[in-house]
């Protein structure tokens, strides 16, 4: 009876998979590299992603998480900086466990392409439970409402911005081992700075995700209700509270005009501080120094997201499985910086993945 019991439960089981789509995720890494010791350490890579039942469907999977999950999980900071930087331009950083151990270890986290601590808050929230780490959220210029006290502000952020920040976290812990994670258009900023800095990082290793890849055409396979919401947001949130700042900006007309995320990468250069866009595109996709990246990264992208369409990682694939450093993880399911699973309650299958593969290089 009970082996009978067991059959139809497992059955059932395999009848839900595939109607929500659950399967075992895809794995891209060097066979003889270093990135392969995670297989032996970390259990989801060998498990099957099972997403929310309701949530199966990519965009009501992205609605929860933008418009439910973002906006009912109340998260107080420790506090939020702001830094001024060489050129007089104002950063942040929002603090999570700030009176943990000086030698706590702490994930710099660089957020979505609008993001704010409110937006972020369940990712810090998840990192910091699953590791017991010190999160400090790294705010870009023009976020969190912060002052733009001069014109300039890059949709991926600025390394030498992000040099400023990790700069000022090390002298705040400096017996701090620190860690990254970035977050869509946060996986820009991360893998750029990654690449600049080659071996002389002091992130001992680091977690991407939902990249586009390559910024200069990742835009192109946006969904296209996805990629006209964002643009407004875009505005929204840089263009219209900050007026004055940008009175002199000649291409400002041009910006305003644009009405999707990829006519907006391409008008955009002038407010990020460039001539051309061919010299803001050089100094800010991340693929072009993506060889460069020695430290251990993982990625994680799932093959139904609308906004980081997993068609941006074909064209890489070949190349990554050749560095013995990274590994990319793909699932059926997730959409886009979701993969919710659970039922009743539902959690960030990938905030878990997230922490165990810090944890798992940190010892």
């Amino acid at each position: 009876m009970k082996f009978l019991v067991k059959k139809i439960s497992l059955l059932a089981q395999e009848i839900v998979d595939q109607i929500t789509g659950a399967e075992f995720p895809a794995l891209y890494f060097h066979p003889e590299g270093e990135a392969r010791q995670m297989l032996d350490v970390l259990p989801q890579l060998k498990q099957k992603y099972r997403p929310t039942p309701w949530l199966s469907n990519t965009h009501l999977h992205l609605m929860y998480f933008d418009l439910i999950k973002k906006k009912t999980i109340q998260l107080k900071y420790d506090a939020i900086e702001q830094l001024q930087m060489p050129d007089g331009g104002v950063t942040g950083i929002a603090w999570y466990g700030l009176d943990l151990p000086a030698d706590t270890p702490t994930i710099i986290l660089m957020h979505t392409l609008t993001g704010t601590p409110e937006s972020m808050s369940e990712l810090v929230r998840d990192l910091h439970r699953h590791t017991g780490w010190r999160v400090a959220l790294c705010l870009r210029r023009g976020h969190a409402n912060l002052p733009m006290p001069i014109p300039k502000i890059s949709i991926f952020g600025s390394t030498d911005d992000l040099r400023e920040q990790i700069q000022h976290i090390q002298t705040k812990f400096p017996d701090s081992p620190l860690y990254a994670v970035g977050s869509s258009a946060g996986t820009g900023l991360l893998v750029r700075y990654l690449g600049e800095e080659g071996e002389q990082t002091p992130f001992k290793a680091a977690f991407a995700l939902c990249p586009g890849y390559d910024t200069e055409h990742g835009f192109k396979n946006v969904h296209p209700f996805y990629s006209k919401v964002m643009t407004k947001k875009l505005f929204k949130s840089f263009i219209y509270p900050y007026t004055t700042t940008w009175e002199k900006t000649t291409s400002l007309s041009e910006v305003l005009a644009t009405k999707s995320l990829l006519e907006f990468q391409y008008c955009c250069f002038e407010l990020a501080g460039y001539s051309s866009f061919e010299d803001y595109n050089q100094a800010t996709n991340p693929i072009l120094v993506f060889e460069n990246v020695t430290i251990p990264l993982m990625i994680l992208n799932a093959e139904d997201d609308p906004v980081c369409h997993i068609r941006n990682f074909d064209p890489y694939k070949e190349a990554i499985q050749q560095m013995s450093n990274i590994m990319v993880v793909t699932t059926k399911k997730g959409s886009h910086c979701g993969f919710y699973e659970g039922v009743n309650h539902t959690q960030s299958w990938s905030a878990r993945l997230i922490a165990d593969y810090l944890i798992a290089q940190h010892q």
